[in-house]
């Protein structure tokens, strides 16, 4: 069970979830019908078919990576507990170097500092020269906020409805097998079996990635044939906040930036380069009198990707960092400049600046 949140049995679930359904005055919803609805407004707003697309950049420039904006995605998903043991590896060890930073519990209000003379990343310190080298490692980078009544929930539901959503982020963002392109079982097993959209979704995103299905979108993966990450800690900053949403539940919003510093495949390589992954993502703790899931479960309502040095023109299902040869080769590129690092504004604000289908400009990396 993730840091933060007290343990409730699987029973006490149930319990919870038999008298809300007891409750009930009429048939809850399928939510796979909410995720079709906002899917749909977002085509009328946007323009776009409905579906999943990453907007992949054109090459930063003075090799800082490249920068990724995700389509908004409207989904609906469901979630279990995931085995935080086989992560735990993850959440330990650093370049050793600076304090780190205190836990982001609200916006920051700026981009991080400068950090000085330009260092380039080496395999004892993968984050040199990086506001990263600050960060959390693995979750522990990730704000989890006090647990209170809300919605539907009591405290306790509510604690364990966080625990859970940051187990899930472990799951899609940590897990060194989800990282190394294994098949991401435990995530999948978080997903809504009523929502045949988005279990669609997942089937075609790993059996044939493409631009409509994408699992970048969803899960952080690399190709272990071309690059392979350096040690064994990922580092992470952000936060996790909730409100009361629609119908009484309880609307958790998860704001995490990712760092992974890779060296490539071949033996005795040792240029790092870097993968920056920020996501947003949007989960309802539904109530199950109102809509149709299953105990101890949440729905997403929706997530953005904002990727940098993943890969230009990308439809692999992997992430493809260059390094400073491969960059050389294929020249600047001359989108907006974009800072990876800075938090201080959200997604929607970032993805307008960069521009939906435009390639961007990371300013470092």
């Amino acid at each position: 069970m993730g840091k933060g949140g007290a343990s409730i049995p699987d029973e006490e679930w149930e319990r919870f979830l038999r008298e809300a359904e007891a409750g009930t005055s009429g048939a809850p919803e399928e939510p796979s019908a909410r995720a079709r609805m906002v899917a749909r407004r977002l085509r009328t707003e946007s323009g776009r078919p409905q579906g999943w697309r990453t907007y992949q950049p054109a090459r930063r420039r003075r090799g800082a990576g490249w920068y990724v904006v995700g389509l908004l995605v409207a989904v609906g998903l469901l979630a279990v507990a995931l085995d935080p043991g086989r992560v735990v590896g993850w959440f330990g060890g650093g370049d050793g170097g600076k304090a780190p930073l205190a836990a982001e519990s609200d916006r920051p209000s700026g981009p991080p500092a400068d950090q000085g003379p330009a260092q380039l990343p080496t395999i004892e310190k993968p984050f040199r020269g990086s506001p990263a080298d600050q960060w959390g490692n693995g979750a522990e980078g990730v704000h989890l906020p006090e647990a209170r009544p809300t919605g539907w929930m009591s405290r306790e539901q509510v604690a364990q409805a966080l625990a859970r959503t940051q187990e899930f982020l472990t799951g899609t963002n940590l897990d060194p097998g989800v990282l190394r392109g294994e098949r991401p079982g435990n995530a999948i097993a978080l997903i809504n079996p009523h929502q045949r959209d988005v279990q669609d979704y997942l089937a075609a995103a790993l059996r044939a990635p493409s631009r409509q299905s994408d699992p970048l979108l969803l899960f952080s993966r690399f190709t272990t044939t071309k690059v392979r990450l350096v040690g064994n800690v990922i580092k992470s900053r952000g936060r996790i906040t909730y409100r009361e949403g629609e119908r009484g539940a309880v609307e958790v919003t998860a704001d995490v930036t990712y760092v992974y510093p890779v060296v490539r495949a071949a033996a005795g390589s040792d240029e790092v380069a870097r993968t920056i992954v920020r996501r947003e993502i949007v989960m309802s703790w539904d109530n199950p009198a109102k809509v149709v899931t299953e105990p101890g479960t949440f729905s997403l309502v929706s997530y953005k990707v904002d990727t940098t040095n993943g890969g230009c023109d990308n439809s692999t299902g992997y992430f493809t960092p260059e390094f400073r040869a491969e960059r050389a080769v294929t020249g600047s590129g001359d989108g907006h400049e974009v800072d990876p690092y800075d938090r201080s504004k959200p997604m929607d604000t970032r993805m307008r600046e960069a521009g939906e289908g435009e390639c961007g400009t990371a300013t470092r990396s």
